[in-house]
């Protein structure tokens, strides 16, 4: 396996992808899911497979033409159809990325909350110079991204795989400076929202006559 990073020009792909046991046992539960026959329907699951796998072995969750072959194969499909699905969709990495993904949604609901600060401190803190760039150290990756279905707590900054709300520049610069230091704070919240309900805490029963 190759873990280096790529520049924009180059993307260095391994030479061979074989799945490892724990996606074997990944593997083995998601095409249970589907009948006979209809095994190309997996062909999202697996593609994460893949990229979680590359994570595990690299420390880069990307997806590799020879991990898209593999998935291919395993499903009985031309390897096209699962280049086609791969490129598509934003989640899966066409080339190797830094340890830590940082993905900064721009939909209108988290810019008009402040997503231009949470970028902004992605930059100064992960020291990325934009979108589509990792840091000289490896260890982020910035992407800007569609809505991540999280309005009612924006902005929101997904690491990977967790979402950190109500995010500001302060919160982002802390997050990153913990992610450096080995730590991983519990996602969700920064400011303590009780799931999306709102600043202060849930009122809507308090507001009922007699309650």
């Amino acid at each position: 396996m190759v873990a280096e990073i790529s520049t924009a020009n180059e993307i260095v792909q391994p030479e061979s992808f074989a799945f490892d046991a724990e996606s074997e046992a990944a593997i083995e539960k998601i095409l249970k899911r589907y009948p006979p026959g209809k095994q190309a329907s997996g062909v999202i699951p697996l593609l994460y497979v893949v990229q979680r796998q590359m994570k595990r072995q690299t420390g880069s969750a990307w997806v590799p033409n020879k991990g898209m072959d593999a998935v291919a194969e395993r499903l009985g499909m031309a390897p096209i159809r699962v280049y086609e699905v791969a490129t598509f969709y934003f989640m899966f990495n066409m080339k190797p990325i830094g340890k830590f993904h940082l993905q900064v949604c721009g939909t209108t609901p988290c810019w008009l909350r402040g997503s231009d600060d949470v970028f902004r401190a992605c930059k100064e803190a992960a020291h990325v110079p934009g979108y589509g760039h990792t840091s000289a150290d490896g260890l982020f990756t910035l992407t800007e991204v569609e809505c991540l279905g999280g309005c009612v707590n924006a902005p929101i900054l997904q690491v990977d795989d967790d979402y950190y709300e109500d995010m500001d520049y302060e919160s982002t610069v802390r997050l990153i400076e913990a992610l450096k230091r080995g730590e991983r704070p519990a996602p969700g919240s920064v400011i303590g929202r009780q799931t999306s309900a709102p600043e202060g805490g849930p009122l809507t029963l308090l507001d009922v006559p007699g309650e």
